[in-house]
């Protein structure tokens, strides 16, 4: 008799379903804004269904009657912010809280109402049937809230770039056209000049800066136009929201990296030399990256400070609570998401996850198709095969596991794990020769004329 294969295995571990686990001492809590429900098992209470109130102090009387009715575990929904405070205060107390998405516990058929949610809810924790989402440790947290916020302040500030430029496109003045950011050093003189009187073109040309690309003449021409006072004043306005988003930003920063002193640190070693993907003004933080991570992320092709940054934010400095890169791609809704009923397969589309991270390192993955490197190249023969979208999430899978991997191990970016670089050139020429054939043609190798 002949021993199954290592996929066989595989699969047939994979089918073995698994056998729910009795929790005696759950709890489940029906969250809301000014309510929350929670219900016990009938043998611990006489009333083993409460309401309370979400001020602090209900809070602590919900997590007093938790305690006194021996709860040691606790489920309750991810419900926009109304867990956070409930789930602090409940994880101060020692319980363990599980938190669930909302999609996995959708009621019954029938009536639906706050009473019957957290007594589903405990039902489905006490038999073991629930999952809890990933939550990083808080000093985690608290560097994520900082990064979000900050991502925020950014975006608002884009919003009001924006406006200036379309106050300058009122006024018919095409500065935003001429240099390629207004933000810059040649843009912010020009438009501090320009908000203080200056209307010629000339002039504010001499502004630029011996680096901009563009000359003083086509600065001087596109700086002709029509000078409204609204517009004026609006682009005005504009201006100085933005230097106040972009003060808000440093201070951000600033906060952050307080709470980034936070993480335990994994290395003391001397960081790598940059490449030059990497600028002056990001070493201090690439530094403190690789400090807390114990690894260079940034080393992998297309990774920015920006989604090394995400990683630590969104998942921490220890993957350990995801057993393989299996469940971390899993996680991140990067992996096919096979469905099969009735021996046929009805679609293997990712799921419609949102995650920050997932996003971030779909961005990085677009780069690839310009990078010449192995990860470039299996970019651009992913898009011939699969087309740009799926070719983009599919690199994003591959970034995720080879970040996975860093991390996990401590171990720096090795480009040759992913391919020989010799056999990915023999492959390409292959081909080359082969479409060359199929046109009637033969590729010959270039050869080298000596000039006398």
């Amino acid at each position: 008799m002949s021993k199954p294969t290592a996929h066989a295995r595989k699969k047939n571990k994979r089918a073995t379903a698994v056998t729910p686990t009795v929790r005696t001492d759950a709890a489940g809590v029906d969250l809301g804004a000014t309510m929350h429900f929670v219900a016990v098992p009938p043998e611990r209470d006489p009333q083993p269904v409460r309401s309370f109130s979400t001020f602090t102090e209900d809070l602590h009387a919900l997590a007093d009657w938790l305690v006194a009715c021996k709860i040691t575990t606790v489920a309750m929904e991810a419900t926009g912010v109304y867990w956070v405070p409930l789930f602090q205060i409940l994880e101060a107390r020692g319980l363990e809280v599980c938190l669930v998405n909302a999609g996995h516990v959708k009621h019954v058929p029938g009536r639906k109402t706050d009473v019957q949610d957290c007594q589903w809810l405990q039902y489905l924790h006490s038999v073991g049937l629930l999952h809890a989402s990933f939550r990083p440790p808080a000093a985690v947290c608290a560097v994520r809230s900082l990064v979000r916020h900050r991502e925020s302040l950014v975006r608002a500030g884009c919003e009001h770039l924006q406006r200036m430029q379309k106050s300058l496109d009122q006024m018919n003045l095409h500065l935003h056209h001429v240099i390629s950011d207004i933000t810059g050093e040649t843009g912010l003189a020009i438009l501090a000049a320009i908000l203080k009187g200056e209307r010629d073109g000339a002039v504010l040309a001499r502004l630029r800066n011996y680096r901009c690309k563009a000359s003083e003449a086509t600065i001087a021409k596109a700086l002709r136009g029509d000078w409204r006072e609204e517009h004026l004043f609006t682009l005005g306005q504009s201006l100085a929201a933005w230097r106040y988003h972009q003060e808000l930003v440093t201070a951000c920063e600033v906060q952050m990296k307080r709470q980034m002193a936070a993480l335990t640190t994994q290395t003391e070693a001397e960081l790598p030399k940059p490449t030059k993907r990497h600028t002056q003004p990001d070493e201090p933080m690439r530094r403190e990256l690789f400090v807390k991570f114990g690894v260079d992320l940034t080393s992998a092709d297309s990774v920015s400070i920006q989604t090394a940054l995400t990683f630590l934010s969104e998942v921490g400095t220890d993957v350990s609570k995801f057993p393989s890169a299996d469940h971390f791609a899993s996680w991140l809704g990067l992996c096919p998401n096979q469905k099969i009923s009735g021996g046929r397969e009805l679609g293997r589309a990712p799921r419609p996850v949102t995650n920050r991270l997932a996003t971030a390192l779909r961005m990085a993955a677009q780069s690839l198709h310009r990078t010449d490197s192995a990860l470039g190249d299996w970019f651009r023969r992913m898009r011939a095969k699969l087309g740009t979208p799926g070719a983009i999430n599919a690199s994003a899978h591959k970034l995720a596991r080879v970040l996975y991997a860093m991390v996990k191990h401590r171990r720096p970016f090795d480009a040759a794990r992913l391919g020989d670089p010799d056999k990915q050139r023999q492959r390409r020429e292959n081909a080359l020769r082969k479409h060359a054939k199929a046109l009637g043609f033969a590729l010959q190798p270039l050869q080298t004329v000596a000039v006398s």
